[in-house]
């Protein structure tokens, strides 16, 4: 049950990620290279903080993981830019599709052998997300945004992967922020935002880098040895329905008919995946 309610809570942080950063892109309260960078450096701030609080002191320079590392980068600017055009609840929906594909097959080409009904788990919630592609559907992304989304969702599955091995979570995560930090203020004079930073997107930048980044991406860092890749995964699938939800009743996004059915197919996906037997290693 602790498992559970943790992992709920993990999902949540990740969903609040997307209303937070829509929120402050849709508003035009900030560029999507100046939330990346903030939303990285308010989250290696706290997470350090924290981390030296701990020790008692300035914790020993490690040497960075550089597929952690390039994976966050990946997933914070693929995200970024992507919710300059794109909805909180189809823009998870899109994200956490791809982010289930690349966990699975990340799994299974390290030799894991996810259990039959875990396959049809996976199987079932995907069905959803194609079900907002269906002609008259309303999955209606720009093609750069698509592309933005696809690689954040690679990103976000490699970390993800790579987080199982993570001895320390919070240390793992912190490092690894800190190293991502050059990588988003190497991005800021390439790609310019066009829209000044106002003090109202510094701080949704700052809450969704401090809390439902930092302190969320510890806690799932924390989860990911107890629940594997493949759970992992399918525990994801559930951040776009929180999402839809969740926009729906703060930011007045629109849900139709496909929308619910989709979210249905990826919850029952999620319960079936969840309920079946661990599998093996191959």
């Amino acid at each position: 049950m602790r498992l559970l309610l943790l992992t709920g809570l993990a999902m949540l942080a990740f969903a609040a990620n997307s209303l937070l950063n829509r929120l402050a892109l849709a508003e035009a309260a900030i560029g999507p290279a100046s939330f990346a960078a903030i939303r990285v450096g308010s989250g290696a701030l706290v997470l350090l903080s924290l981390l030296c609080l701990r020790q008692g002191r300035w914790p020993d320079l490690p040497r960075p993981e550089p597929w952690s590392v390039l994976g966050l980068a990946a997933y914070m600017l693929g995200f970024s830019f992507a919710y300059v055009s794109m909805d909180a609840g189809l823009g998870a929906l899109v994200l956490f599709g791809g982010v289930q594909l690349t966990m699975f097959l990340g799994a299974v080409i390290e030799g894991d052998r996810p259990a039959p009904r875990r396959w049809l788990g996976m199987a079932l919630s995907m069905a959803g997300l194609a079900v907002l592609s269906l002609p008259g559907g309303e999955l209606h992304i720009a093609p750069f945004a698509l592309a933005s989304m696809g690689l954040a969702a690679l990103g976000w599955g490699i970390y993800s992967l790579r987080g199982r091995r993570a001895g320390d979570p919070l240390a793992a995560t912190a490092w690894n922020f800190l190293y991502c930090l050059p990588l988003m203020l190497v991005v800021l004079p390439l790609w310019p935002d066009g829209t000044p930073a106002s003090w109202a997107g510094i701080g949704l930048a700052v809450l969704s880098g401090a809390v439902t980044s930092g302190l969320g991406y510890a806690l799932w860092y924390a989860l990911l040895p107890a629940l594997g890749a493949s759970r992992g995964a399918l525990a994801q699938l559930s951040v776009p329905v929180l999402a839809l939800a969740l926009a729906a009743l703060l930011l007045g996004e629109a849900i139709g008919g496909l929308a619910v059915v989709s979210a249905a197919m990826i919850l029952g996906g999620i319960a079936l995946g969840l309920t079946g037997g661990t599998g093996r290693r191959g």
